[in-house]
C-alpha cells in the first residue's frame, strides 16, 4: 500500500469514529495536557515521519504536526478492521530531535 492510499484509509477511519484509545496514550495526553481533538488534528493533518511496520500486533507508525504546537503521535493501523489505534501522543524535545523537531538524533 502506498503512503497516499494508507493516510487516506487513516483518514476515513478517524473521519468515521474508529479511534482506538489505548490507556497508556490517556494516561500520557492526561500528563501532558495533549486534548484528544489536537490528536485527531495532528492524524488527520499531520505527516508520517516514521514507520515500524514489523510492531507487534499491527504496524504502527509515528506521525507530526509542527502547527499550532509541534505534536507527535504513535499509532498503530489495524488495515482488517480499519482501525486506528492512538498508542502515545507528546511534544518532541531537542533531547530526542534535531532542530526540525522531525529528524531523530542519533545516539
Amino acid at each position: 500500500m502506498n503512503l497516499t492510499s494508507l493516510l487516506t484509509d487513516i483518514h476515513l477511519s478517524v473521519a468515521n469514529g474508529r479511534v482506538l484509545w489505548k490507556k497508556h496514550a490517556l494516561e500520557r495526553m492526561m500528563e501532558r495536557g495533549i486534548s484528544r481533538k489536537a490528536v485527531k488534528q495532528t492524524i488527520l493533518e499531520g505527516a508520517i515521519i516514521e514507520q515500524y511496520p514489523e510492531d507487534f500486533l499491527m504496524p504502527s507508525m509515528l506521525m507530526a504536526v509542527m502547527k499550532p504546537t509541534p505534536l507527535h503521535v504513535v499509532i498503530a493501523w489495524n488495515k482488517e478492521m480499519a482501525e486506528c489505534h492512538v498508542v502515545t501522543a507528546y511534544q518532541p524535545d531537542l533531547i530526542h530531535f534535531e532542530a526540525d523537531l522531525i529528524t531523530r538524533r542519533k545516539t
